[in-house]
């Protein structure tokens, strides 16, 4: 079967290569996490399907370069037509296929998906600038080139708006795409595709390739016909596709894992601050910027806790396609393994687990209680390693410094919220803090001009604006002499 019915969409589950579907040999099964529905079988890539990818891309980089950032943007914009005017198609599909709210894919994700497209679109053509400027009488021009094919490696959290982040700027700058899916959420990529060829995407220009990390994943990113990869996920598998990048000197781009911390000082407004903490349950806890580390000032701990748990109680968890749930399951039984092994050795530790802490036995399936645990050892592995789930950790702290030392001990360094009523204060806590984001009494507020990215493990690079195109273009200088010519 090439082709599934899902929530009453047709969507291929074959390759997208040179722009037509390519079948493999094997596949592989994909379920919907709300209730174990079986999806379909989706092809299974290696080498052979990643070797016609990047020739696809390869081939088709020549035209693509030469068309006009105006060109390009043309294009960028009528596919965004086409996820408009799918947009609901789209949010039922991700819904099934990861199990993420249905009225966030309907309200924010997958207009988001539209946004990303036209913004890299417009950025290139409008934004895209730096002065000439002047060496002994020399001009110095800066312009950024198209610079050939463009690994793309992206998670299952948000796949298609994750997908786009990437997938906009670099066909924006001219570069051609291989874009590799999670396994565990391959539908949205997938029918995607189909919207770039209504939309007149040239063939070639735009491929995906659907697998296994260990097998697609792995021969794309050691191909020595691309010129970037682009990944977003895990510290681990960064590190393996560093090794591979390496052989061919391709450039890489890295958004990693994160361990934020969520300060509350002592001068927080608290149900600001509560509110805040209990918005990081977002997306079933499935978010890389949450702030899963509660570092609360212990004059005010009592107040706060109390505040917390009112509004976590508020919450309501089930079937992602209800409007009235507030958290769905987890994306895949081997990830809520994880998160419940993560909780089942805290506890075995004596960490006091004041919330949740077990799957939802009244849902069954992949729900995992929104957990709190309560002042964990220091340096233990709840504190200190990603879990990825609907689990926070609250610390306590009696000076700024102890707080400073709380916030930064974690090998991440992704994103921090910081909630404070003293302007003064929060400046003062900020400028010490080793993180990519900071957001000061708000969460999640994103702009697509400011940079991203993550220090220490958090990752390498940033994307966003120019920063984007600084990765996925090659930078060059001309440098103009003012003798030499003729007239």
């Amino acid at each position: 079967m090439t082709t599934i019915e899902v929530v009453g969409v047709p969507v291929d589950t074959r390759h997208f290569i040179g722009g037509q579907r390519v079948e493999s040999a094997e596949t592989f099964t994909n379920t919907s996490p709300i209730d174990g529905t079986f999806l379909g079988e989706i092809s299974r890539g290696g080498q052979v399907e990643v070797d016609r990818a990047v020739q696809a891309a390869r081939e088709a980089f020549p035209a693509w370069a030469a068309k006009t950032p105006i060109e390009r943007g043309e294009i960028l914009h009528r596919i965004a037509d086409f996820v408009e005017q799918r947009l609901e198609d789209l949010a039922n599909i991700e819904t099934m296929d990861n199990g993420g709210l249905l009225r966030s894919n309907l309200r924010g994700v997958m207009p988001r998906v539209a946004h990303n497209l036209r913004f890299f679109a417009d950025y290139a053509i409008h934004d895209l600038d730096h002065p000439d400027f002047d060496t002994r009488g020399h001009t110095n021009h800066v312009s950024w080139d198209p610079s050939g094919v463009a690994a793309l490696i992206t998670p299952w959290n948000a796949p298609l708006m994750l997908a786009t982040w990437k997938i906009a700027p670099a066909l924006a700058a001219g570069d051609t795409v291989v874009l590799k899916p999670a396994e565990w959420t391959p539908l949205t990529a997938s029918f995607f595709a189909d919207l770039t060829v209504q939309a007149g995407l040239p063939a070639g220009v735009f491929n995906v390739v659907q697998g296994y990390g260990a097998e697609a994943g792995a021969a794309l990113v050691a191909h020595p016909g691309l010129s970037r990869i682009s990944f977003t996920g895990s510290v681990p598998t960064a590190k393996v596709i560093a090794r591979s990048a390496a052989d061919n000197l391709t450039p890489c781009s890295f958004e990693l894992g994160g361990k934020s911390p969520c300060i509350v000082l002592h001068d927080a407004d608290l149900e600001l601050a509560a509110s805040l903490a209990v918005e990081q349950y977002d997306n079933a806890g499935q978010v890389c910027l949450s702030g899963t580390r509660i570092l609360v000032h212990e004059d005010i701990a009592d107040a706060f806790a109390a505040a917390f748990r009112a509004k976590a109680a508020t919450l309501k968890q089930g079937d992602p396609r209800d409007p009235e749930s507030d958290i769905g399951p987890q994306v895949h039984q081997t990830h809520f393994d994880r998160i419940k092994g993560f909780v089942d050795r805290a506890a075995a530790e004596g960490a006091d687990i004041v919330m949740g802490g077990e799957p939802n036995a009244d849902l069954g399936g992949l729900y995992f209680r929104p957990t709190l645990v309560h002042q964990p050892s220091p340096g233990s592995e709840i504190v200190t390693q990603e879990v990825f789930g609907p689990v926070l950790t609250m610390q306590t702290f009696a000076t700024d410094d102890e707080l400073v030392s709380l916030a930064n001990g974690t090998e991440f360094g992704l994103a921090a919220i910081v909630v404070s009523g003293d302007r003064e204060h929060a400046d003062k806590i900020t400028k010490q803090l080793v993180a990519g984001t900071i957001w000061v009494n708000c969460f999640f507020v994103r702009d697509l001009r400011a940079p991203f990215g993550g220090s220490r493990k958090s990752g390498v690079g940033r994307e966003g604006g120019t920063w984007s195109f600084d990765f996925y273009a090659d930078v060059k200088n001309t440098v103009v002499a003012p003798t030499g010519w003729k007239e």
